[in-house]
């Protein structure tokens, strides 16, 4: 462990969670789009990565940044300005690598649209629970506050007819804020993100998240949930990155890795589908609960080379530099 991953344990859980995070991303990248037979056959077993992460880890930042400036209290409106205001960070070198609904509302708002309007007509996809571990964070400890916010930022991207997106990432948030509390255990992590779903209208999201977990809890081990969810299908989407399917097995497979780091973010990468998304969030469950201490040290010293992520934010982080910047902010 670096001397700089060091101090309170908030601090250690937040860069666990930043620096997991983009680990995860990382190594689901290349078998992104992949059926598990075909990552066997190309890669035999993925454990190990050496790309620099993709649009989870910039929409990431660029939402860390949001919250830091607005001193944890950001709404849409402060993170579309984010993305306006950072506009190469959307649209340069790692354009190809956004999903469309991030495009469609970056250009909306560019053009025309307020932010509480651009989300209209927009395809399902992650992309806000993928990124929105830092809402976690600056709400550690409360996991009800975190969702609720989550519902208000991720609705930049997401609203009426594919609202359960919203769902996803109020989940993630949740449960990134309840790995937080000191004694906090991964059934105590799921049972505060489920209970933070707003009860009627995520209904939906509530019950694939348990049919999920029980599926997990009834396998005899990864490679048995694996091919199980590959035969049924009933937890595939006709979009890969829809939340309805990506949520529900993060999930799984963090209850199948018991949050421990190495085992989920390479579970992620193994299981193929939008495994650099499934990674980065698994990543960042598994950074917030056990903190950084528990990564390997050569991957932290990776993700903390100057190449990765190279943003034209309105500051030029280190990921554990801006992890000191998010845990002061825990209240």
């Amino acid at each position: 462990m670096s001397q700089a991953i060091q101090q309170t344990k908030f601090f250690q859980k937040a860069a666990g969670t930043l620096v997991g995070g983009l680990i995860g991303d990382a190594i689901g990248t290349p078998t992104e789009g992949m059926s598990y037979t075909d990552i066997e056959s190309k890669y035999g077993w993925v454990d190990d990565f050496d790309c620099d992460g993709t649009d989870d880890t910039i929409m990431k930042y660029l939402l860390a940044e949001t919250l830091i400036s607005s001193d944890g209290f950001a709404s849409y409106d402060d993170w579309a300005q984010t993305w306006l205001d950072n506009w190469e960070s959307i649209f340069g070198d790692k354009k190809g690598k956004f999903f469309i609904s991030v495009l469609h509302t970056a250009v909306k708002l560019h053009e025309h649209s307020i932010p509480r309007m651009a989300a209209l007509g927009n395809m399902p996809s992650s992309s806000s629970a993928m990124c929105i571990a830092p809402v976690g964070i600056v709400n550690a400890c409360n996991p009800r506050q975190a969702a609720d916010q989550a519902y208000n930022l991720a609705s930049l991207i997401h609203i009426h007819d594919v609202s359960f997106c919203l769902d996803g990432a109020a989940v993630i948030a949740a449960a990134v804020a309840a790995a937080f509390i000191p004694d906090a255990t991964v059934d105590s992590i799921l049972n505060a993100a489920l209970n933070a779903l707003v009860p009627v209208s995520g209904k939906e999201m509530a019950d694939l998240i348990s049919d999920a977990l029980e599926t997990a809890s009834q396998a005899s081990d990864y490679e048995a949930f694996r091919q199980t969810v590959y035969a049924d299908g009933r937890f595939f989407c006709r979009i890969l990155c829809d939340s309805r399917e990506t949520i529900p097995l993060t999930l799984a497979l963090f209850r199948l890795g018991q949050g421990d780091m190495e085992k989920v973010v390479t579970y992620a990468a193994n299981f193929g589908r939008d495994a650099d998304t499934l990674g980065a969030i698994l990543g960042a469950l598994a950074g917030a609960i056990f903190g950084a201490e528990n990564i390997p040290a050569e991957w932290i010293d990776l993700v903390r080379k100057p190449h990765w992520v190279c943003l034209p934010l309105t500051k030029d982080y280190d990921v554990v530099d801006l992890a000191k910047e998010m845990a002061e902010m825990i209240k």
